[in-house]
Order: structure tokens, then C-alpha cells, then sequence
């Protein structure tokens, strides 16, 4: 069985809170927004893991790649258009090939509610186009390393083993056309809210999920302004 493990995704938490976390014990964070993770990325220790879990924009990358030495993974890879970016800032950097996840929209929603905030824009590739999008990381982008696919799920929680199965199915499409075992590819899948409904378990034995994210779960629903 595939080992699951956590990332806390924190936004917009204080710095003295994410290091009681890491006192606790743990070392993968994640981060939604590319000028939050650069600033806090250099108050807390260097051997945290940052994934950044939120929708990315091809202006953003460099700011994101040159901000954070220690980041781990970049687990929204939805286009041809920002692998090429990432590719690119990375190997200007010559830094170590970056961990990336294809996010895949298995809703067929073009917002998808995640995390207590709305990712914008189309939140994923169409299953129908994953394996060309992975073929393009792993064949013409030698300074990024694909290690799996992400998706989202529905926004209430209501369908998350139908939107799960997908990604399953895309994964088995995914390593076949690789070549690659299934357990060399990884599947980011759940949140807070499916931890709390139980499904977790059912993800994990039943659809191999390694990641849940768990942010709300962990430090408590995020707090918005409010608008006057």
C-alpha cells in the first residue's frame, strides 16, 4: 500500500503558527499564492518541503522558482505554456529538475472551489488530454521531473469517489504510454473536507492516493475579509 502523506497547506497563516507545525514535527507545507510563499519561505528552516498547490501564471514563475530555493514540487501543471516556463526558470537557475503533478479537472467544472478559495481559470487538463501533457513534461522538459497527477475534485465533496476514479483511470492511461509502473506515479487527491467525511480512507486503499491535503483540518477554516 502506497504511503499517504500530508501537505499542510497554510494560506494566509502567521509564520509563528507554521513553525509550531514544524516543531510538531512535520516538513511539507504547501502555499496557494506565489508572493506569499516568497515571503514567508525565508523566516522558517530551509529543509521544509514547499509544494505550491495554487494556480500558477506564466508571470510568476521566475518570481517563484528564484524565491524558493527549497521548493520541493509544483503540483499544478495544467498546460504546455507553464511546463515550458517552469522548464526554462529552472534550468536558468541550474538548479536540480523540480518535482511536478499534471493537475487533471475531473469535475468538468471551469472553477473549482478548493481549500476554502476559488482556483481560477480552467483548474486542470481535460482527462482526454493527460497523457500528451505528461508525454511533453517527460519528454521536453529535462529540468522538470514528473512525479504524478493531481486533481481536485467536486467543491462539496458530493462526487469525490467518481472525480477520484478518473484520476485513477488517467493514471493507468498515463503509465502505460510511459512505460512506467503505477506506483511510480502519484496521485494527489482529497482535502480537509474529505478527511473529515471519512473518505480518505476509501482513497486511499480503494484509488492509491500518496497526498491529501489537510490545511483547514490542521490550522482551521480560512478567515476572508470582509467586504465593505
Amino acid at each position: 500500500m502506497a504511503k499517504l502523506r500530508p501537505t499542510f497547506p497554510e494560506d494566509p497563516r502567521p509564520v509563528s503558527l507554521l513553525r509550531q507545525v514544524y516543531d510538531a514535527g512535520h516538513r511539507c507545507f504547501g502555499e496557494n499564492y506565489v508572493q506569499e510563499l516568497v515571503e514567508k519561505a525565508p523566516q522558517l528552516p530551509d529543509d521544509i518541503e514547499w509544494h505550491f498547490i495554487g494556480n500558477l501564471q506564466s508571470n510568476k514563475v521566475k518570481p517563484l522558482i528564484a524565491g524558493v530555493p527549497n521548493l520541493a514540487m509544483v503540483e499544478t501543471v495544467d498546460d504546455e505554456k507553464i511546463a515550458n516556463h517552469l522548464n526554462r526558470a529552472v534550468g536558468n537557475l541550474e538548479r536540480k529538475p523540480l518535482k511536478v503533478l499534471v493537475q487533471v479537472n475531473t469535475s468538468g467544472e471551469e472553477f473549482n472551489i478548493a481549500l476554502h478559495h476559488v482556483i481560477a481559470a480552467k483548474s486542470g487538463v481535460e482527462p482526454s488530454g493527460c497523457v500528451e501533457l505528461v508525454k511533453h513534461v517527460s519528454l521536453n522538459c529535462p529540468n522538470l521531473q514528473f512525479c504524478g497527477l493531481m486533481t481536485i475534485g467536486m467543491p462539496d465533496y458530493t462526487s469525490t469517489p467518481e472525480n477520484f476514479k478518473t484520476l485513477a483511470n488517467c493514471r493507468s492511461e498515463v503509465c502505460k504510454a510511459l512505460g512506467i509502473p503505477e506506483e511510480q506515479c502519484e496521485l494527489s487527491m482529497g482535502m480537509s473536507g474529505d478527511f473529515e467525511l471519512g473518505c480518505v480512507s476509501e482513497i486511499r486503499i480503494e484509488m492509491g492516493s500518496t497526498n491529501v491535503r489537510v490545511g483547514s483540518t490542521i490550522f482551521g477554516a480560512r478567515e476572508y475579509p470582509k467586504k465593505n
